[in-house]
């Protein structure tokens, strides 16, 4: 007896994994390299009192050599300033600390998500491997600016209420926390269609040793 394959969407997973951090980065890379304005920053407003994008840079120098220097400076020989906390700014008065305690955070974060879509329930699970794509997609967007600027870029500004600067990996982080939630309140498990598939097989096989 044959059993059919149920469908796997490790390839949504990935394509949104890939999308997002791709996302994340050329938006960051690319405002700040508009706004640049010889290293004194800028803004420009979407929603006339309520959003805008915003650049803003500090007066460290990037280092002229080097690989981490040309992905360091290439939206402008003056580096951007940093959020050193986590998502909107949670811990950026311990600049150093925080940086490094996030980054390994982060890191963790990144391994357990890639196991969990690993395994095939996950696989199985359409609504959860997008939730957890968004989520890595974040975490890894983020990740990279911690390892190459020591902190977050921010650039996306609702002043209209004085919401935190974010990004677009926050906007993954947010969106796939929220779906991961519902998902786990709405969505029926895939454990348990497995687990009745399981028995039945089961039975049908002692049945046939019979």
């Amino acid at each position: 007896m044959s059993v059919k394959a149920e469908r796997s969407y490790r390839k949504l997973f990935w394509t949104l994994v890939l999308v997002g951090i791709t996302l994340d980065q050329a938006t960051k890379y690319g405002v700040f390299k508009w706004l640049y304005n010889h290293g004194q920053g800028d803004q420009f407003v979407i929603v006339d009192g309520a959003f805008k994008l915003i650049a803003q840079f500090g007066t460290e120098v990037a280092p002229a050599d080097g690989v981490l220097a040309r992905l360091r400076a290439w939206s402008g020989s003056t580096l951007p300033k940093v959020n050193h906390g986590a998502l909107f700014g949670l811990g950026s008065d311990y600049i150093t600390l925080a940086n490094f305690v996030f980054a390994l955070i982060s890191i963790s974060a990144a391994v357990a998500i890639i196991y969990w879509s690993s395994r095939p329930t996950t696989a199985r699970d359409p609504a959860l491997c997008v939730a957890l794509g968004l989520i890595l997609a974040g975490t890894l967007g983020n990740l990279y600016d911690r390892l190459i600027f020591n902190g977050v870029r921010d650039f996306l500004y609702f002043h209209w209420f004085e919401f935190p600067v974010f990004n677009v990996a926050d906007c993954c982080l947010v969106c796939g926390a929220f779906l991961l939630l519902a998902q786990a309140f709405l969505h029926r498990p895939v454990v348990a269609s497995e687990e009745k598939t399981g028995i039945a097989l089961t039975a049908a096989a002692g049945s046939a040793h019979r």
